[in-house]
């Protein structure tokens, strides 16, 4: 791979250790791939920032790398969900011993110029490349919509790449960076209307099938942004898709070359009803009902205040979103509507990596197919898999 003399001398150690050891990243990975050069980034999305999945290992290796103080991120750089609320997590019932560590992540990203915007949605909240700009992001469902429906360019990143891209500014040009890369491979045809859960349980059935491939779908009905969040999550978490795209909707399925793929596959009602009924693993009652996973657009949080306004609710509920998301919901009343009715905006976290488990939930409804697959592998919980207004109940 070549490299021009400053990124030489990065790799050096001349910029200090903190580059240097996110150079050794970078360039590995670039000889693995077999990526020609380095390219210069806009924007950055990091995972790995739970206490659940990091643990004191994870801990250490931030502290470590922030030790010199050699290296900060001078992107636009922004962090995934961690484990709690970050602001409230006493009062949401979080494990002390938990929290007090989670926040010590959070710190340790910050002090590597990582703002702590903590979500998986930064393109609601200012993290917004442009189309064809070169990114390095991380989180499987913000990789699916930012190649997809923004149309710039990143390889579904693991935590310590999406990191040194951060610190570094650059990253290997491999993969998804090349237009040669960015072609379908497998042709959906979706002969029934969607609506809410659909989405996910769509994404879920093609994930299942396509894997690292790239699907195109031709749909019945238009999509709005929310619904292809939705999409995009499902099929990164039951296959490992980074890209995919819509006839007539994302900005590049005329790139995909949609009349040379042969395989192609029919989907109908049938098809979605039964992936839905599949997503859903108890007849039991409903603990926790958690929403925003992707987490929830303002619009989101509006439609759920719409359905609980003036009723209180049974079970308990979260809709998890971005400290920018809440603020704006705080302001326009829809906070104060669903806090009335008995549930909870949750900031930071989701149901997925947060610890759930240890606070006394058995089983989580959910409206996202992403959330369905993850909950029971990575919480041990049965979900109830549909849509809000079917998962609530109310006293």
């Amino acid at each position: 791979m070549f490299l021009t003399k400053k990124e030489q001398e990065m790799c050096d150690g001349e910029y200090g250790e903190t580059i240097r050891k996110s150079m050794d990243i970078l360039v590995a990975l670039g000889d693995i791939y077999g990526a020609s050069k380095l390219v210069d980034i806009t924007s950055a999305q990091v995972s790995g920032v739970s206490y659940k999945t990091i643990g004191d290992a994870g801990l250490e290796y931030l502290q470590d790398l922030a030790s010199d103080g050699s290296g900060k991120s001078t992107i636009n750089a922004s962090l995934n969900p961690p484990g709690t609320d970050l602001d409230n997590w006493e009062a949401l019932g979080f494990p002390r011993d938990f929290a007090v560590k989670q926040n010590q992540i959070v710190e340790a990203y910050a002090n590597l110029g990582i703002v702590k915007t903590c979500t998986c949605t930064p393109y609601l909240v200012g993290n917004v490349p442009r189309f064809k700009d070169h990114v390095s992001w991380s989180e499987s469902s913000a990789v699916a919509y930012v190649n997809s429906v923004i149309g710039a360019r990143t390889n579904r990143e693991g935590g310590p790449a999406a990191l040194a891209a951060a610190i570094v500014g650059k990253t290997p040009l491999y993969g998804f960076h090349l237009d040669e890369n960015r072609k379908a491979n497998l042709v959906v045809n979706v002969n029934t209307d969607l609506k809410g859960a659909d989405f996910g349980a769509l994404g879920y059935i093609i994930g299942k099938v396509v894997g690292g491939g790239i699907p195109y779908f031709k749909l019945q009905n238009t999509p709005d942004n929310n619904n292809l969040k939705s999409l995009g999550a499902a099929l990164a978490s039951s296959g490992s898709v980074a890209l995919y795209h819509i006839e007539n909707i994302t900005p590049e399925y005329e790139l995909a070359g949609e009349a040379d793929i042969e395989d192609i596959m029919f989907i109908g009602e049938k098809e979605i009803a039964e992936t839905r009924k599949n997503l859903t693993t108890t007849d039991k009652e409903i603990d926790l009902i958690c929403l925003g996973c992707p987490h929830a657009s303002l619009e989101e949080i509006k439609d759920v205040a719409a359905v609980v306004r003036g009723k209180t609710i049974k079970n308990k509920l979260w809709i998890c979103t971005s400290v920018s998301v809440k603020a704006t919901a705080d302001r326009m009343g829809y906070t104060q509507i669903i806090e009335s009715a008995g549930g909870n905006v949750v900031c930071d976290t989701c149901m997925v990596v947060a610890p759930i488990e240890d606070m006394g939930f058995e089983v989580i409804g959910v409206n996202s197919a992403k959330a369905a697959n993850y909950v029971p592998s990575m919480c041990g919980l049965d979900v109830v898999y549909d849509d809000v207004e079917n998962l609530i109940r109310f006293e």
